[in-house]
């Protein structure tokens, strides 16, 4: 499937939405919760295995956007897209066929294994595309369609309860209600198939294509240092900011994974303990610090640089869980809003990394480079929520409650965060050893300039 190219007038503000259409879809992932407990009560699982389609499925994001980095450069968009679509949607339609039959293995394959390939490869199928058509804001551009993986949940969470509640937590109603995500899904991110256009580049592009900054962008064609992939992982600045984003990923997913049962937790033996619905409130409220974070931030990243941004992150963020760790339990408003902004710098991350990775690379293959990156969030997807958990399972087996069970693992969040700051600090300009070379074309186009200008007098 070849790219589709813009027409002579497109604008390029109708791409962001055709990339929201995919990332708020395949957003869903982070709603999975709401499915843990009736399966758990529908199939008699327990709390790890509900938790087994959710982690498969990040890992394959991370992996599918690795392997398939290269292919969506190659193919374009709209094929990426597509792929996204048809994988994203029938790994619910597995799934529901699994929670019909009670056969649990086929909800793993299907919302796990091919739903995670068409997180992967949904999550970086627009992000090369938008910064070409916005080489003048690519932190704000790549930050709009990725907050929309972050406030999916938004939609999908109050959705996916009331249909439960709606077609009962029974293996039947588990399955229509996965029927019905799989269906819709597939009309929604359809949207976005196809109204994705890329610029037009050379002649095409003087017709007037986009706005200003995105015509004058499609007519030069690639500026500055330009990156191959296979070159790009070879470099310790790829390294550098791998170790970055996974350092932010996992002290962000660390509190996210866990928020409900966190927050209730850390004032259980306080006068003013969390209901339920609270807890639930809190949840709804760091999803939106997620989402919020994802625009905000980005946006902010092409004002102050990335670097000084992710500073921000790193530094900010071992800020504010030492705050949480040392005072979070004696006040409510302090530790809901240290995890708000530890939060909203998780969402930041995820949409700042492929501007930072345009800055060192280039636009040449940066969507691949991104997908390889991703692989720190199949990392880090793991180790936050294990070094959570398994450190709260050990303090509860001695006996500890309350805000002690995190303590530990607080500790180590700063620790992975300075970790992160310091790789941040590494980050270096490309070596010109790893820049493709320039094409015959440009040297040839570069004499005929030279030899067009006047001579001086």
């Amino acid at each position: 499937m070849s790219p589709p190219v813009a027409p002579p007038g497109w604008s390029r503000w109708l791409v962001p939405p055709a990339a929201l259409s995919v990332h708020l879809s395949i957003g869903q992932a982070y709603a999975w919760s709401v499915f843990k407990p009736p399966l758990e009560s529908a199939l008699g699982l327990s709390g790890t295995q509900s938790a087994l389609p959710f982690q498969l499925g990040i890992v394959m994001l991370g992996l599918s956007a690795a392997f398939g980095g290269t292919l969506v450069e190659r193919n374009g968009p709209r094929w990426a897209m597509t792929v996204a679509l048809c994988c994203f949607s029938s790994g619910f339609l597995l799934s529901a066929l699994g929670a019909a039959t009670e056969q649990y293995w086929l909800i793993v394959l299907g919302y796990g294994f091919v739903g995670g390939i068409g997180l992967g490869i949904g999550y970086i199928s627009p992000v090369s595309t938008l910064i070409k058509w916005f080489p003048d804001r690519p932190g704000m551009a790549t930050g709009i369609a990725i907050m929309g993986f972050g406030g999916g949940a938004l939609i999908a969470s109050p959705w996916s309860a009331r249909m439960l509640e709606s077609f009962g937590a029974t293996p039947s109603g588990i399955a229509l209600a996965f029927l019905v995500h799989g269906l819709s899904y597939a009309v929604f991110m359809l949207l976005g198939v196809l109204l994705v256009r890329v610029p037009a580049t050379g002649p095409a592009a003087r017709g007037g294509v986009g706005s200003a900054a995105a015509a004058a962008g499609a007519r030069s064609g690639p500026t500055g240092p330009q990156v191959s992939a296979k070159q790009a992982v070879r470099t310790p600045q790829f390294w550098c900011l791998w170790i970055v984003l996974c350092m932010n990923v996992t002290a962000g997913i660390g509190i996210l994974e866990k928020a409900a049962p966190m927050i209730t937790d850390f004032f259980a033996d306080t006068s003013t303990t969390v209901s339920a619905p609270a807890a639930a409130g809190f949840v709804a409220l760091l999803s939106a610090a997620n989402m919020a974070g994802r625009i905000g931030w980005s946006s902010t990243s092409d004002l102050i640089g990335r670097k000084n941004i992710y500073r921000l992150y790193l530094g900010v963020g071992a800020l504010m869980y030492a705050v949480i760790a040392l005072f979070g339990d004696s006040s409510k408003p302090l530790f809901v809003l240290s995890a708000l902004v530890i939060l909203s710098f998780y969402g930041g991350g995820f949409a700042t990394i492929p501007a930072y990775l345009k800055d060192l690379f280039g636009t040449y293959q940066v969507g691949a480079i991104h997908g390889r990156l991703l692989t720190a969030w199949s990392t880090a997807g793991v180790l936050g929520p294990l070094i959570v958990n398994w450190i709260a399972d050990r303090q509860e087996e001695a006996g500890r409650t309350g805000a002690s069970l995190y303590g530990l693992s607080f500790v180590i969040m700063i620790g992975l965060l300075v970790v992160g700051f310091v790789a941040n600090e590494l980050v270096r300009p490309v070596h010109a050893r790893h820049h493709i070379p320039v094409p015959r074309k440009e040297h040839a186009d570069a004499d005929v300039v030279e030899r067009q200008q006047p001579e001086s007098a």
